[in-house]
């Protein structure tokens, strides 16, 4: 059965797929592909624009590998293949919640943190921050339990699939918390000018810059103790639905067929941001609704490089004539300590680049691309990026030591793939 991504850029043809429901499912599967001399992964629900999933071997789809298997004060462990918008609802349903999340939430939890899937935040980090124990099956079949002070645990929270299969989770959690969502217009030359305030004084920063205006829709989260005041229905499908979804997507399709129309159709965008607040729970605030597919590439640069890369991202743009219907996000997150993780060891600031599905601009993502690598910049492992090992060992502290134990845990590269073929060489 072929394979095809959320973006249907990326698609595989594995000799076999499997769908396992337990931890020793995954075992037999592990055994059978090195018996029979295959490569095995396992693939999420396809939300990486990269092949980081992809296999031509053995492809484990964990569809059967989901639910909530313990619960312990804050320790909450949960199947790998669980998507995340249903460890939310568990999670809801417990009074408890994750700190700290991205907005899409359609990934299994395997797959987000493997990937190293974050949100935005100023003490908060991404999934990966808020795991405190994994359970993989290793290549030889073993079963393992990594948790706080190993080398596996730092190396597999953000693993790539290359050190072993993720079977189970143990996610720190805590009561759970409401938080006001405010939404305002601002000029990226204000952003600009103000971005310490702006990151310092909100637990959680989101913006997105529209190109060929000087508008930024700006997004700041807060803890709020209540009571909740979601937005109503009509709000929120106005917003959510029809602004963010249907209308956006017109636009997108009216561009890609009258490119010169694009910053026209981007001035009224801008034009009608407005401005909104809401209290509600957390998972529903951090989340997002996107049925507009794209493709996507973000880099995280230190924090303190944030703002010459938006400078020269914007100048780029102007000076190219690029036509870019998509926003530019920039979110920010705290230093992280597993060893891929895109913010290891310093604060820092994402910027994504998006491009509408049926017109890719390799160029736009190129161009943006030197700007980021000459910040020291890391892309994200689950978006497009033409970095390879060379690269990566650069900017990554660790990675030599990540190498290593993927050397010691996978000699004969029964989880690898043409992907990590060129990320870790």
């Amino acid at each position: 059965m072929a394979f095809t991504n959320w973006a249907r850029n990326q698609t595989a043809a594995p000799a076999e797929v499997r769908t396992p429901a337990s931890t020793e499912d995954v075992v037999r599967a592990v055994r059978a592909a090195a018996a029979g001399g295959r490569r095995l992964r396992m693939i999420g629900t396809g939300h990486s624009f990269t092949g980081v999933a992809l296999t031509d071997g053995i492809m484990l789809r964990p569809s059967a590998l989901t639910g909530v298997t313990s619960v312990t004060g804050d320790r909450v462990t949960v199947l790998a293949g669980t998507p995340v918008r249903v460890l939310n609802s568990l999670l809801a349903a417990r009074g408890l919640a994750l700190a700290n999340m991205g907005d899409i939430t359609e990934q299994t939890v395997a797959g987000a943190i493997q990937t190293g899937t974050h949100g935005t935040g100023r003490d908060s980090g991404g999934l990966a921050d808020q795991v405190v124990a994994l359970e993989l099956v290793l290549a030889d079949g073993s079963v393992v339990t990594a948790g706080p002070g190993e080398d596996l645990f730092d190396a597999a929270r953000v693993g790539l699939g290359a050190l072993g299969v993720l079977t189970s989770v143990t996610f720190r959690v805590e009561p759970a918390f409401l938080l006001r969502n405010r939404r305002r217009r601002m000029t990226l030359s204000g952003i600009l000018d103000s971005l310490d305030s702006l990151t310092s004084e909100n637990e959680h920063l989101d913006f997105f810059w529209l190109p060929h205006t000087d508008a930024c829709l700006v997004k700041t989260n807060n803890r709020d103790p209540g009571p909740a005041r979601p937005p109503g229905a009509v709000k929120y499908w106005l917003d959510n639905v029809l602004l963010e979804n249907t209308l956006f997507g017109a636009a997108c399709a009216v561009g890609a067929r009258f490119p010169g129309l694009i910053p026209r159709i981007n001035g009224v965008s801008a034009a009608a941001l407005g401005e909104s607040e809401a209290v509600d729970a957390s998972y529903k605030i951090f989340t997002s609704r996107r049925d507009v597919r794209f493709l996507e590439m973000e880099y995280a640069v230190p924090r303190e490089h944030l703002g010459q890369a938006l400078r020269e991202t914007r100048e780029l743009v102007e000076r190219m004539g690029w036509r870019i219907t998509f926003p530019v996000e920039v979110r920010v997150t705290p230093p992280g300590t597993a060893w891929l993780s895109t913010a290891y060891g310093r604060q820092s600031a994402y910027i994504a680049c998006h491009m509408y599905r049926p017109t890719p601009n390799p160029a736009y993502f190129a161009g943006v691309e030197e700007i980021m690598t000459r910040l020291d910049g890391r892309p994200h492992w689950g978006k497009l990026h033409t970095r390879d090992a060379a690269y990566l060992e650069k900017v990554y502290p660790r990675f030599a030591d990540f190498v290593a134990l993927r050397d010691r845990l996978d000699p004969g590269r029964l989880f690898g793939n043409a992907y990590l073929e060129t990320v870790l060489g």
